[in-house]
């Protein structure tokens, strides 16, 4: 990395602008202007002299060693998250995704000992069960271990992609629109967002049975956002954040609140709306 050896280069050249600055004044007045200044004037002008290099050149480079640090801190939120992404990753792989593959092996063995009856259905169910609950599981993995490149607004891609497998899976027409900018986000924020999407597509391919699925992303006034994940179908038979078994957006909720971020799960007319919103500057003061 070359930004702490070419940070301390500036802080050297901040540290010794003012005395060369100095030394080169004391050379030239004595060297050429003695006959013509006085040694009073002469020091009088050399605080001058110092305070205009340090408002011109020392002032730039304290712009520049700022710019620097900046930069040194914003790569090291995104290398925190990349790291926090394989870490959950980690313990996907090692914990539920290898308990889910164990499961799945004892009830084919169950399935191989009662091949009729009453049970068999039983376990019919829980096998599938178990393989969407290993999809979904192996899908995080995937996205965790292929986090978003770092080139502008890269990070927006899979979910793209997300909603397309979405839609094909429920054989959904399916619309994205997203105009949020890549600046207004920071990098954990672009985790949380991406993550709270995700869950709500899921929630639309296990449960809503649609005919159309939409994404949509804008912002909201200085540094806000909304967005939505919109459908067609179903709808929810009671509050979808307390019924049984719809862990997965209470989790998109407890994510979102913790960024400080609206969640809302509901029904608007013919669309079902799970909707996330960052009030941006403007918008917090006309409300």
């Amino acid at each position: 990395m070359d930004n702490p050896k070419k940070d301390g280069r500036i802080k050297w050249l901040i540290l010794l602008i003012p005395t060369l600055t100095i030394g080169l004044w004391e050379y030239v007045r004595h060297a050429f202007l003695l006959p013509y200044m006085s040694m009073g004037l002469g020091n009088f002008l050399a605080p001058f002299i110092v305070l205009a290099v340090t408002l011109t050149v020392v002032r730039g480079l304290f712009g520049r060693l700022e710019q620097s640090q900046r930069a040194l801190q914003r790569e090291k939120e995104s290398n925190a998250s990349l790291e926090e992404r394989e870490r959950l990753a980690r313990e996907l792989h090692d914990g539920i995704s290898q308990s889910l593959f164990l499961l799945a092996v004892k009830l084919d063995q169950l399935d191989e000992l009662v091949a009729q009856g009453p049970v068999k259905p039983l376990a019919e169910g829980l096998r599938e069960t178990v393989r969407v609950m290993h999809e979904d599981v192996r899908q995080a993995i995937a996205s965790l271990r292929q986090p978003p490149s770092p080139a502008e607004a890269a990070w927006v891609v899979p979910m793209r992609e997300l909603l397309g497998e979405t839609a094909g899976i429920a054989e959904a027409t399916a619309e994205f629109n997203w105009s949020i900018p890549d600046g207004g986000l920071t990098d954990k924020e672009k985790v949380e967002l991406h993550a709270c999407v995700r869950e709500a597509l899921i929630n639309v391919r296990k449960h809503a049975k649609a005919s159309r699925v939409n994404v949509i992303g804008e912002p909201d006034g200085a540094n806000g956002f909304r967005c939505s994940v919109e459908d067609d179908g179903a709808g929810f038979s009671a509050d979808p954040l307390n019924a049984p078994g719809r862990f997965g957006l209470r989790i998109a909720r407890d994510r979102a609140l913790a960024m400080g971020w609206t969640f809302q799960a509901e029904r608007r007319g013919s669309r079902t709306v799970i909707e996330l919103r960052k009030p941006g500057k403007e918008s917090a003061h006309a409300r």
